[in-house]
């Protein structure tokens, strides 16, 4: 299904798979967790569903592999994604503030800041999807210790 989203083209430098890609590589040489790399790498898989709301498609999507945290930040990206654009098409910029009493504001502005919206370069030298699959299994497949 990921690999489905080069077909989409949602207006941006790259496609949605090269720029989830991209993201994944951002949090991995960030040196983020797991969780926050398998949130990169798949926090637009909606938009094969529904570009209007992928957000909260996304969230559902991954909801039974992530912490309430990061189901949070992947269902609201959406919208704090908009601080960057919103102003270009009449709309409020500021529409997370929205948000701003919950425990995971903050921690979805930095994620949105340090890997959504800087992964549109052309010219980043990404990871391959297979350098990613065991940080995936990790994700989706936890050791349960038996």
């Amino acid at each position: 299904m990921l690999k489905q989203l080069t077909s989409i083209d949602d207006g941006a430098p790259i496609n949605p798979f090269a720029h989830s890609l991209q993201s994944a590589t951002l949090a991995y040489e960030d040196g983020a967790d797991d969780e926050t790399v398998f949130m990169a790498l798949f926090h637009d898989i909606g938009q094969f569903v529904s570009e209007d709301n992928h957000s909260q498609v996304s969230a559902a999507i991954l909801k039974p592999y992530l912490s309430e945290r990061g189901h949070w930040i992947i269902k609201h990206h959406g919208i704090f994604q908009g601080y960057y654009y919103f102003h270009h098409v009449n709309q409020d910029r500021y529409a997370r503030d929205t948000y701003s009493d919950n425990l995971h504001y903050e921690a979805c502005i930095e994620w949105c800041d340090k890997y959504d919206q800087r992964a549109f370069r052309r010219d980043y030298p990404s990871k391959p999807l297979e350098f990613f699959e065991p940080m995936i299994e990790r994700v989706m497949l936890p050791d349960d210790g038996g």
